[in-house]
């Protein structure tokens, strides 16, 4: 019998069918090299699905054959190119659903952020469809009888190493520019969520026609991290991680001689001057401390408040804090979903009791069930308390008081990080000449921390980065192209010998 159209539809875009146990090379679902692992649900333990593994082996496969598909990828016409991004970020909100599903069970996002994910992944696509029409050059000043011109050719093959918290977003932000100013990609995603972070976007641009060849996914672990870094395929590393791996990756790329954009850890400060409405100034604070549970790097580490309503502003973000719930997103309707893993957990917990060891007050949360752990609210924490000073990546928010403008440059800038930064005021010109004064590579004056817009130069200072930049139309052909100076004469130049 021949199926109908409704029939077909029924089979679901992610259908593990397709990709149970494997890998993607070459345009093709194979088995990786180093078998398979569970993809478990943290709400519950329970597996959801099985990935491939890959190995070096798999790697120097991948690099070699993104390389030889790149070549004719980068003269394709810069329409064809474009209409494969604008189909891929139409795909993605076509199958919004089945993905947000997925992100919600896999990832512990509670259904606000995956949907969130969803909308700023395809806005990525549609915002790098614009990227192959864009001027890739300029004619240059010259002192002698020539054109001189500055153009932007595609680096060739781009490794994209990303991280379990936001894999949508952190995959997609280096994957749809690459692609879109005629490059290849090698992606490993986190394997605890290469799902959405790896296969979603391997059937994304696999029913948008790409070509075979490039994009090639290649989950695994830090042996398979270090084998795209050190292929001699791949010339450029796109890497979102902690800045402890981030380090690993920017000395070996370094050693071989390759770019690595590293977008890395953060501890962001959230200033709360006296003439801030403390109810407000709350209700940024909770959403930029414990949204996904605290595992954004531009999480709201540190709260730096006025003397003057600090108290008030304790006891409401506390009260906050005691009244979200936590819980399994995909059943309930919470606040927050679970930590990602028991070591993630652990390692939060320990950062906790022992800034309450070094004299910070509990006033919320402390305490889990399971990977379930409360939002935190650790008050009058000293300077050099663990949660305070490190990038906890959980629901903890650490609060201390200032009494002048210059404590409170003093205490936001005494951090090795300088990702995000957040300042509350009633008059928004104060704020930001306060912000000229602390370095950060994002401020929002009246906003919380965690913010994200495909257009916008992402990227932070200090241990949060190298200085490059990601999104826009600017960073993104600075970080996926290099530069070659071509001259040409009427006829050929003379020289004395």
């Amino acid at each position: 019998m021949t199926l109908t159209v409704n029939e077909t539809a029924t089979t679901p875009f992610l259908d593990p069918a397709a990709w149970a146990g494997k890998i993607y090379i070459n345009g093709e679902w194979v088995a990786g090299s180093g078998g398979d692992l569970p993809v478990i649900e943290p709400a519950t333990g329970d597996e959801i699905g099985r990935i491939g593994i890959a190995t070096p082996a798999d790697v120097a496969r991948a690099a070699a054959g993104a390389a030889v598909a790149q070549k004719a990828w980068a003269a394709t016409a810069h329409p064809v190119r474009a209409a494969v991004l604008r189909r891929a970020a139409a795909l993605l909100e076509e199958h919004a659903d089945e993905i947000m599903d997925w992100n919600v069970r896999e990832v512990g996002a509670v259904p606000g952020l995956a949907g969130f994910a969803l909308h700023v992944g395809a806005q990525e696509c549609y915002e790098a469809a614009s990227l192959p029409s864009h001027p890739l050059g300029h004619v240059l000043s010259s002192e002698e009888p020539r054109i001189s011109i500055a153009q932007r050719v595609p680096v060739g093959v781009v490794g994209v190493v990303s991280p379990f918290n936001v894999p949508i977003i952190l995959g997609i932000r280096a994957v749809a520019p690459a692609l879109a100013l005629g490059n290849a990609v090698v992606l490993k995603p986190d394997p605890r969520t290469a799902v959405t972070g790896g296969v979603m976007m391997v059937r994304i641009f696999e029913e948008a026609g790409l070509p075979a060849g490039l994009l090639q996914l290649v989950t695994g672990g830090a042996d398979v991290g270090e084998a795209i870094v050190t292929d001699p395929n791949v010339r450029v590393i796109a890497f979102t991680g902690s800045t402890r791996a981030g380090r690993a990756v920017g000395e070996l790329a370094g050693k071989h001689l390759k770019r690595a954009h590293l977008e890395l850890g953060g501890n962001s400060a959230f200033v709360v001057l006296a003439d801030a409405d403390v109810d407000k100034a709350v209700n940024l604070a909770a959403w930029g401390s414990f949204l996904h549970q605290g595992q954004i790097c531009m999480t709201v580490g540190r709260h730096i408040v006025h003397e003057s309503i600090f108290d008030e502003y304790v006891e409401k973000l506390a009260a906050k804090a005691d009244s979200l719930a936590v819980g399994n997103p995909a059943t309930e309707h919470v606040h927050l979903g679970p930590i990602i893993d028991e070591n993630q957990r652990d390692r939060i917990h320990r950062l906790v009791t022992s800034s309450i060891d070094s004299g910070a007050k509990l006033r919320a949360g402390g305490s889990y069930d399971g990977l379930f752990y409360r939002p935190t609210v650790l008050a009058d924490s000293p300077l050099d308390a663990p949660a305070f000073c490190e990038e906890v990546f959980g629901p903890v928010a650490s609060v201390a008081r200032f009494s002048t403008e210059d404590e409170a440059v003093s205490i936001a800038s005494a951090t090795e990080y300088g990702l995000s930064l957040g300042i509350v005021t009633a008059d928004a010109m104060r704020g930001l000449e306060l912000a000229q004064r602390i370095p950060s590579g994002i401020v929002h004056i009246n906003d919380q921390t965690v913010n994200d817009e495909a257009n916008t130069p992402f990227g932070g200072v200090g241990s949060s980065g190298t200085g490059s930049r990601q999104g826009g139309a600017e960073a993104n052909i600075d970080a996926f192209t290099e530069t070659r100076w071509i001259t040409l004469r009427r006829t050929p130049g003379s020289y004395p010998f």
